[in-house]
């Protein structure tokens, strides 16, 4: 009998099926099935219901011939049932169902403990309770016999053993309520540990080693992302601990197993199958050779590679990777689905390729890299190198990654005391390409390696059985036998394109966007003709290191030598030697207190003298110092009719030169005394890290400018939360700290050098700003 009418009018609910395997099991049932009549258990989403997230599903190419054949999407969503709910809380099902396909589950390798639970123990129980209300016996069953149960595993659950894996029930003492318990526990003890003052006291020394000189907020902030980002590791790390203990490959395998036991025990009074997939990767022939719905297990290996950063693999060159294309995996589903399992004896189906067509981890590799050599992909600077696999063994791998960690630390601790320059940024990009390389490989040693270096194959006599009993005409379209796959045809030529094109497109976007320009960079200043009227947006410049090459430290000098005399000269610059170490401690600290240390040095200044020479001296050498692109900038934010702001620490008569360049200038003011004599002290608090930020939204919020739309330039880290405050901000020839955080936001950045290209005539503040 063929398989269409063996199935037909029976009411099928599956599980998962915005997942893969889900999606092309309701693609198959609604193509090759067309009489079935499905039912779909579907969560709403991000205020999405659930009915509107099956209408975009059958919208996809995925979909179409059902479609057309249905009349258009509309009424392809006819033919689908849609129960809103999801497995933590599922709703009654239908009384007419005759099968349930459950694909949906925790597939991720390293999931929190409690969620691998959640779902694959818990999210199981709950919906068999509900299979077993709809399948009671009553008259709105219509005279149906129970609800045949089918579930979908991983071919894994066996766990690390080595040899022939039978299609049987694992063999295991494991108790799941036992571990459900206590998986809930320890998640919430983990939870608790990390609020110990002990843990809190890391969490903030490191925040503020970081965050310290931006503000306490800033820092806190930063200490309670260390904090969740801490529990997440831990419970993760938990799972994978409490499954290698019981001996299974990781938390995903372990819950899986136990779900199967929930299956056994709770679906007793079901018809019950288990269908147990190995590692499914994209499809062989149907929808279309090569559709895959997101990157699985095989993918990040093959784009790593791909990428040339992978350099080697802790695989045994002859262990088998046991891959199957998943319309093999969901037209097995089909065939199992038309099968009448007697209660409580369930029947075990596994969907693999290791026992009769087994592909070991040589060959992929092998295949791959022929395929990478064929069509590599393109860096903008020629083609990727590929790296060549000795299969060294998981020993000398794990020394090699293990150095190149401590290298990569040793170079990170290094690099926080160079002072700034493109260089040095230049060398934190390195540093951080290696770091993001060395923890993909660490995430790949630690997840992959269990699979790398199994020793077994999936006996699946069961599954082929199956197959063979297929009529003729259903075998093209529904055939699952896995010997007739054709490796080199299927990754060289069909999986490694499929992966790879997506990733290619992008690449050729950035390319094209090259050519025509530096990428994701926003331009600074709306389009606007000199002369603007007033607008609501702010334009905001830091001084030091930004608008001018010169720092704190370095202009204290200037104003303050000529007033000393030569003895007194020598002096103050011994004494400034001597405090300098201590003062760059204090500013890697707090970029209040430095200033405050630096301004104290003013100490018995004349008043007068300072102004004089900020007048008269001091106006030529800044003027020398500051950038032309930045003085640019400021000239062009003022002709587009925004309200240019200077924020600074330093006092007001090193802002002076400057001051007609901007609408608003905001310094730090030294206190005198009643002969006009600096006192070393400074009038009010300096603005630095957030005080800059709330001086910022307050001014906003008083004269009605929108932040949203408004500029912030800065050099430091310390500006963090200035750069934060706005809604386009541009990290300036930044400090390391600040360059890894504007490249983690996505923000420009740009390098305003000290470089006299503007005629000298044109850098003075009253040329610039006409």
């Amino acid at each position: 009998m063929r398989l269409r009418e063996a199935l037909a009018d029976r009411r099928v609910l599956v599980t998962g099926v915005t997942g893969f395997i889900g999606e092309a099991l309701l693609r198959t049932l609604l193509v090759e099935a067309p009489q079935v009549r499905p039912v779909v258990l579907v969560r709403p989403k991000a205020g999405q219901p659930a009915v509107d997230r099956v209408a975009r599903l059958l919208r996809r190419r995925t979909f179409a011939p059902a479609a057309e054949f249905a009349g258009g999407p509309e009424r392809l969503l006819e033919r689908v049932e849609v129960v809103e709910g999801d497995l933590e809380d599922v709703p009654a099902l239908p009384r007419d169902l005759d099968v349930v396909v459950h694909c949906a589950g925790e597939v991720g390798f390293a999931p929190p403990l409690q969620e691998a639970f959640a779902v694959n123990v818990v999210g199981t129980r709950h919906l068999l309770e509900r299979v077993l209300e709809a399948s009671a016996p009553g008259p709105d069953r219509g005279g149906r016999g129970p609800v045949h149960y089918v579930h979908v595993s991983t071919a894994y659950v066996g766990g690390r053993r080595r040899g022939p894996v039978p299609e049987a029930s694992v063999e295991h003492a494991v108790d799941w309520r036992a571990e459900l318990d206590a998986a809930v526990r320890l998640a919430a003890r983990i939870e608790e540990d990390s609020r110990t003052p002990e843990v809190l006291a890391r969490f903030n020394a490191e925040a503020q080693a970081l965050h310290g000189r931006a503000g306490p907020l800033t820092a806190a902030a930063d200490a309670e992302r260390r904090r969740r980002e801490w529990v997440l590791a831990e419970q993760r790390e938990a799972g994978r601990q409490r499954g290698h203990s019981l001996g299974w490959t990781d938390v995903y395998t372990f819950t899986k197993a136990l779900g199967e036991r929930v299956v056994e025990e709770v679906g007793a009074p079901l018809p019950v199958s288990v269908v147990r997939p190995s590692i499914v990767e994209s499809a062989l022939e149907h929808p279309h050779p090569g559709w895959i719905e997101g990157f699985k297990m095989a993918e990040p290996l093959i784009m790593a590679y791909g990428r040339g950063e992978l350099p080697e693999v802790p695989a045994a060159p002859d262990s088998t990777i046991d891959i199957v294309p998943v319309d093999h995996v969901v037209n097995a589903l089909v065939a199992v689905c038309a099968t009448t399992p007697e209660p409580g004896s369930p029947q075990y189906f596994h969907v693999s390729s290791g026992a009769r067509n087994p592909l070991t981890f040589r060959r992929l590799y092998e295949l791959v890299r022929e395929h990478f050599l064929a069509h590599p992909f393109d860096t903008g600077e020629g083609p990727v190198d590929l790296p060549v696999w000795d299969f060294p063994g998981a020993a000398p791998v794990e020394r090699r990654l293990a150095l190149g960690e401590r290298v990569h630390a040793t170079a990170e601790r290094a690099l926080t005391y160079v002072p700034r320059s493109e260089r040095v940024r230049g060398w934190s990009r390195d540093l951080d390409r290696l770091g993001r390389r060395l923890a993909l490989l660490r995430q790949y040693s630690d997840l992959y390696q269990p699979y790398t270096q199994s020793e077994l194959h999936f006996v699946d006599d069961a599954t082929l059985a199956l197959h063979r009993a297929l009529d003729p005409q259903d075998v093209p379209a529904l055939g699952f036998d896995t010997a007739v796959v054709d490796w080199p045809h299927y990754i060289r030529d069909v999986h490694a394109p499929s992966v790879t094109r997506p990733v290619r497109k992008q690449d050729e976007l950035r390319r094209m966007r090259a050519r025509r320009g530096p990428a994701g960079v926003r331009r600074p200043l709306v389009p606007a003709e000199p002369g603007a009227e007033p607008s609501d947006v702010l334009a905001v410049f830091d001084l030091d290191g930004t608008l001018l090459t010169a720092n704190v430290v370095e202009t204290y000098l200037w104003t303050r030598l000529p007033g000393l005399g030569t003895a007194g000269q020598a002096r103050e610059v011994l004494s400034l030697a001597r405090s300098l170490p201590s003062m760059l401690l204090t500013e890697r600290r707090d970029r209040g207190d430095f200033l405050r240390q630096v301004y104290r040095r003013y100490r018995g200044a004349d008043l007068r003298l300072l102004d004089e020479l900020a007048d008269t001296v001091l106006a030529p050498a800044l003027l020398e110092r500051a950038s032309d692109a930045a003085l640019q900038r400021v000239a062009a934010h003022r002709a587009a009719g925004h309200r240019t702001v200077l924020l600074s620490g330093a006092v007001e008569q090193l802002a002076r030169p400057l001051a007609p360049l901007f609408d608003e200038v905001v310094t730090a003011r030294l206190a005198v005394d009643a002969d006009g004599r600096a006192t070393g002290h400074l009038t009010a608090p300096p603005l630095v890290g957030e005080g800059r930020a709330a001086w910022v939204v307050r001014y906003a919020e008083v004269h009605g400018f929108d932040l949203a739309k408004s500029y912030a330039y800065a050099d430091s880290h310390s500006d963090l939360p200035l750069l934060r405050a706005v809604g386009l901000p541009t990290a300036v020839s930044p400090d390391v700290p600040l360059l890894r955080a504007a490249r983690g936001a996505g923000w420009p950045v740009e390098v305003w050098a000290a470089r006299t290209t503007l005629p000298r005539r044109l850098r003075t503040p009253r040329a610039v700003t006409a």
